[in-house]
């Protein structure tokens, strides 16, 4: 870890001295010679920290040597930063000195008398402030000065640190692996599944029987049981399933609100925390009903906890089963499990290892290539002891090594060597963490402050490691951290260090990317022995006697003053005033959110060196904002949810200020005009604040402005003109047009627009609207990714409406081709333009929504990596022809069209045969009500395929088809749904009531028609 800071104050002492330079701040005498060999000589020692701290894992000597690096490190660090505190504090307060001298000036009398006292005063105030810092800088130094001249007795070995650029990557498309998939566990599946649906014996008596998966940490428990889970056979056999993570404490009360809304598919768990009251409804809910219940990660002995749960599941229908996981026998024997149905999990066998390790590790190499590998990787392979989690981490860090010397390399690691009981699997994993860059390591070790098995929000991670300086040095723009900082997320997630990845229906962040996984990934889980091995990081493998002094503080009572001041963050989690004090004057993230606070602690004001701070969903006085706006050397903060009037002008101070959070205020009517002067900001949210109709008219200022969101912000109809000189935007939503509205000429020059923009456009019966759509220029938005164009219009201005303006704006505002999502919303047009299906050749997903007048649909099925199709409410739709689909009248236009089609399919060409909707995943139909007919492929082009001309293949990578409250249709494609079938799993036609009478009969003749080549075909429905 001592790596890790000792970079971070190198690269501050650079840039900092470079600084002062510049802006020829005079330093007392010595100082800047002092900080110039203080730079020199931890610049000397980092070259030798990567073979210092692979040492400190065997050699407790150089594990104190480098903690008390480390701490010195921290020290100057905490100096630098009030040094440049005190810098900021010095300009903020001359530059209101000015103002002041500006509004004295008319006193011409008092004038030169005036201008000379504050001239004096500051300069000795100055030379104070750096007499005072400089004698800190020195008596650091000198314990720095002690700690380096030791480090040549230990013989360390010199070394460049890694530098994250040069990291390799053997082939891209590794980047697309499947990191989830199994080896080795056909047997432990099938015996399990057997367990779980088995008839004979005591599988139906009543009440519930407990079935156990019993072993170590990164064993696979939890994958086990979600092979078993997700089997179709007990899909199947059981009505329910439910799945609760449980882990450490076992608390009864969320347990129970979990089964319920899992059972109930509540959005929110039972608003109650009364045992007695969540177990009488729990219940009532799985009366009668054969359920099987996963209880994951159960650590706790005692009975008293489980006891009253497992009464109250008693009321199941017969043959109901429980199954858990857990490290210990003695759970699985007190949650109830007879001896034989306790599992208990074998390691894999090498071969098993192996194998797993190079699915992971040569990943699209060619067989010719692997072979090389083979021997020393059997080897490796040996070494994780059986060990699924070691294997899959050992394969991570292996796609790195291109030569088989460094396979080798990896084989003779001295690391292995480390015997530890607790912490077996730690030498596999610090194989992978000696390979990080230093920034890497420092952001992959902050996780450990997070609970164990919680979910972490990738936004709000990211930020912290850009706050605290983990990710690129001081200065430079945040927004290029930020993508940095989801760089290095990859980074860690490709090696394996997280887990269980998310796509929330969350607001995605505006500096996010595509993940190494192909989606926008919001949250993500530690395994637990990842985590595990990031705590023992932190503590340096124990915990020294002065090192967890306890303090008297009550805000620091359960954790040391090393503890924090490592961390440098807090997190306060009871619904209470914090009491903030001199333990914690070294943070820099303090999060207070949801605390109830009434009021802000003016403590506050002394946390210097804060730069993350989180006061959201708290009610305290918008006066009380003044206390936070000396807080100068402030980067994040958070006042979302706040119930605030206003905002202090004050608020101009933080100067900076990257990311401002003030959704969700909602009766909010004004920014101060002193916003502006935050030449760093670059995220400003506002959204949801309902009542707020007007931004300052100064905001042409905020030059580095990349972010805007307004989203549900309805009354900020109007933006100022100087919005069209914030060329730096990358995403704007909400942005409204046409009558009584901004003009679209703002958005001609916002052409870094990348992420998405939302126009809603409101309509008159005049169509000058199309001239000024023109001038929004969007297909010189060539890094534009999602467009949503909604109209709205009244119903007396719709019917004087030309039929011509709709399809002419909608002409006008033609993306660039480079467009990858498209949503349109309240369109009256007769038609759609051209444009949409040719040149949107890139776009993955389509929403069309509240269609009055539309009668057909494009043929969407021409475009080569659509993804994802959605129609609602389009009452104009009868007859869906096979136009839809992109086939044409003529098999020579079918040929013209395979070119791109078959090279396109998610499977790979098809002997040159045209591919319809070769990437689509997901259709939906909902809420067309007059949609009675979906013309079906013909018999010949259903055979054309073995010729190699026509139809070959439609969709097919589709897993789910939806056709949600459509009354009106009776009858689907049967010769079309079984050329998609062998990839269809769902099949959801719930509210459409034709469809559900013709289909629901799973013996009758027409559902087996389309499930024949699909017989695991999931059918919904209501009836």
């Amino acid at each position: 870890m001592a790596e890790a800071i000792v970079s971070i104050v190198v690269e501050r002492l650079a840039g900092f001295i470079a600084e002062q330079i510049q802006n020829e701040v005079n330093l007392v005498r010595g100082v800047d010679k002092e900080l110039k060999s203080l730079s020199r000589d931890l610049n000397t020692v980092r070259n030798v920290l990567d073979d210092a701290e692979k040492k400190g894992c065997k050699d407790k000597i150089v594990k104190d040597w480098l903690k008390r690096l480390e701490d010195a490190s921290y020290e100057m660090d905490d100096v630098l930063d009030e040094w440049n505190y005190s810098i900021l504090k010095f300009q903020i307060e001359q530059s209101s000195d000015r103002d002041v001298a500006a509004a004295a000036d008319a006193v011409v009398h008092k004038k030169k008398v005036w201008s000379f006292i504050p001239s004096s005063c500051v300069c000795f105030k100055k030379v104070v402030i750096r007499h005072d810092i400089a004698l800190k800088i020195k008596e650091v130094k000198a314990r720095l000065d002690l700690i380096l001249r030791e480090k040549d007795r230990f013989g360390f070995v010199t070394s460049q640190p890694i530098d994250p650029s040069r990291e390799s990557w053997r082939v891209q498309s590794t980047s697309l692996i499947d990191l989830e998939e199994v080896c080795g566990r056909e047997l432990e599946r099938e015996s399990m599944v057997s367990e779980l649906v088995g008839e004979g014996g005591n599988g139906e008596e009543l009440g519930i029987r407990v079935t156990s998966i019993v072993g170590e940490g990164g064993l696979g428990k939890t994958t086990l049981a979600k092979l078993a889970y997700n089997d179709t056979r007990v899909e199947k056999h059981f009505e329910l399933r439910i799945w609760i993570c449980v882990s450490d404490p076992f608390n009864e009360v969320e347990i129970a609100k979990g089964i319920v809304a899992s059972v109930k598919k509540l959005d929110n768990p039972p608003n109650t925390n009364q045992l007695e009251t969540l177990l009488q409804s729990l219940k009532e809910t799985i009366s009668g009903k054969k359920f099987l219940l996963v209880l994951d990660d159960v650590w706790t002995e005692d009975d008293t906890k489980w006891e009253p749960l497992k009464n109250s599941l008693t009321c199941g229908g017969a043959g109901s089963k429980v199954l858990v996981t857990t490290r210990n026998q003695r759970v699985a024997i007190m949650m109830g499990t007879v001896r034989n149905e306790i599992h208990n999990l074998g390691h894999l066998s090498d071969k098993d290892c192996w194998l797993l390790l190079r699915r992971v590790a040569l990943s699209g190499m060619d067989e010719e290539e692997c072979v090389k590998f083979q021997s020393v990787g059997m080897s490796i392979a040996k070494k994780c002891k059986g060990l699924p989690l070691a294997a899959k981490t050992l394969g991570s860090l292996l796609r790195f090594k291109n030569t088989l010397q460094e396979w080798e390399n990896v084989l003779l690691s001295e690391i292995w060597q480390l015997e530890e009981a607790e912490v077996e699997l730690f030498p596999h994993l610090l194989l992978s963490y000696n390979e990080l860059s230093p920034s890497l390591k420092r952001c992959f070790s902050y996780c450990a402050i997070f609970p164990k098995d919680s979910d972490i929000n990738v936004e709000s991670l990211i930020s912290k490691w850009v706050a605290l300086g983990y990710v690129g040095s001081n200065g430079g723009s945040v927004g290029d951290w930020k993508l940095r900082g989801m760089e290095y997320f990859d980074k860690l997630a490709m090696r394996s260090l997280f887990q269980d990845f998310k796509v929330g229906f969350f607001k995605k962040p505006w500096y996010f990317k595509k993940g190494v996984f192909g989606n926008d990934i919001q949250w993500f889980k530690m395994h637990d022995i990842v985590h595990d091995f990031a705590q023992f990081l932190r503590k340096g493998g124990e915990m020294r006697e002065e090192m967890t002094n306890k303090t008297t503080c009550q805000t620091c009572k359960p954790l040391s003053v090393y503890h924090v001041k490592e961390y440098r963050s807090l997190s306060w989690s009871k619904k209470s005033q914090p009491r903030l004090c001199d333990c914690l004057t070294s943070m820099r993230l303090l999060d207070l959110k949801g605390c109830n606070l009434r009021s802000i602690p003016k403590e506050i004001e002394k946390l210097i060196h804060l730069r993350w701070l989180d006061l959201g969903h708290n009610k305290f006085p918008a006066k009380d904002l003044k206390t936070i706006c000396k807080l100068y050397n402030l980067q994040f903060l958070w006042l979302n949810s706040c119930e605030l009037e206003e905002i202090p002008r004050e608020i101009g101070n933080l100067i900076h200020l990257k990311h401002l959070d003030l959704q969700s205020n909602g009766v909010l009517k004004e920014l101060p005009e002193s916003l502006c002067d935050l030449r760093e900001l670059e995220s400003l949210d506002i959204s949801a604040c309902y009542c707020l109709s007007r931004l300052p008219e100064g905001i042409h200022r905020l030059i580095n402005l990349k972010h805007l969101d307004n989203t549900l912000t309805h009354s900020l109809k109007q933006f100022p003109q100087g919005l069209g000189q914030l060329t730096s935007l990358s995403t704007l939503r909400g942005f409204y047009g046409g009558r009584h509205c901004s003009k679209f000429g703002l958005l001609k020059n916002l052409n870094r627009l990348s992420g998405s923009l939302e126009l809603v456009i409101k309509l008159s019966g005049d169509d000058w609207v199309v001239e000024d759509a023109r001038e929004a220029e969007l297909r010189k938005k060539i890094h534009l990714q999602k467009l949503e164009i909604m109209f709205s219009i009244s119903t007396k201005d719709c019917e004087e409406m030309k039929e011509g303006v709709w399809t002419d704006i909608i002409d006008v505002l033609e993306p660039h081709p480079n467009l990858q999502n498209l949503e349109i919303c309240n369109y009256y047009g007769l038609r759609l333009p051209g444009w949409v299906v040719s040149p949107l050749n890139h776009l993955r997903s389509i929403r069309l929504s509240d269609f009055e007048y539309m009668s057909s649909l494009p043929p969407l099925g021409k475009l080569p990596f659509l993804e994802s199709v959605e129609i609602r409410c389009m009452p104009g739709l009868q007859f869906l022809g096979r136009e839809f689909l992109g086939i044409t009248t003529t098999k020579s236009e079918n040929n013209m069209d395979s070119e791109v089609s078959s090279s396109s399919s998610c499977g790979g060409t098809n002997n040159g045969g045209i591919i319809q909707f070769p990437k689509l995943k997901e259709l939906k139909f909902s809420k067309c009500s007059n949609w009675k007919e979906w013309e079906d492929i013909t018999a010949e082009e259903e055979e054309e395929e073995e010729d190699g001309v026509g139809v070959s293949l439609i969709m097919p990578c589709l897993t789910k088809l939806t056709i949600f409250d459509c009354t009106g249709l009776t009858e689907l494609p049967h010769r079309l749904l079984q050329k998609v079938s062998p990839s269809l799993k769902e099949l959801d036609i719930r509210g459409s009531k034709g469809l559900e009478q013709v289909y629901g009969d799973k013996e009758g003749k027409a559902w087996k028609s389309i499930s024949h080549h699909n017989p695991n075909l999931l059918l919904k429905q209501y009836f």
